[in-house]
């Protein structure tokens, strides 16, 4: 009985914190990026639908909304022009395995989208505007 307890426990807690995941980017090791690319004066920085998000000032002064790839790191300002189209972004997310695909679009330097993962879970995305990856999901 007490197994069974502690299994329940330990999977709630790990349902419970998804940001503790062994190939997510810390809070700190965000800021630390940013830092690196020139970012200045970095605040709010939160984990929001899968991705990180802050406000900042860019190399050149301006103040800009930025969200940082949980896994890799890469930074994409609100003011980036995406590659894709939402045709492509369909397509890719097609070609990956998720169904339903619907309310894609492009705000705040990457691509959102909502739909079914291939496991069959509602789920919002968050897109690389450059090559269609995932790079935040979040269940719905």
């Amino acid at each position: 009985m007490k197994k069974i307890v502690a299994l329940n426990a330990m999977l709630l807690l790990g349902l419970s914190t998804p940001l503790l995941a062994k190939d997510a980017l810390t809070e700190h090791e965000v800021r630390k990026q940013l830092a690196e690319q020139g970012y200045t004066k970095v605040n709010d920085v939160e984990f929001v639908d899968g991705v990180w998000k802050a406000d900042a000032r860019s190399a050149e002064g301006n103040r800009v909304d930025v969200r940082i790839d949980a896994k890799t790191g890469r930074v994409y300002p609100d003011e980036q022009v995406a590659n894709l189209s939402e045709a492509d972004v369909r397509a890719r997310l097609s070609a990956a395995g998720y169904t339903n695909v619907h309310d894609v679009e492009y705000e705040n330097g990457i691509w959102n989208a909502e739909g079914d993962d291939p496991g069959g879970r509602d789920v919002a995305l968050r897109i690389d505007p450059a090559s269609g990856k995932v790079i935040g999901k979040e269940k719905d």
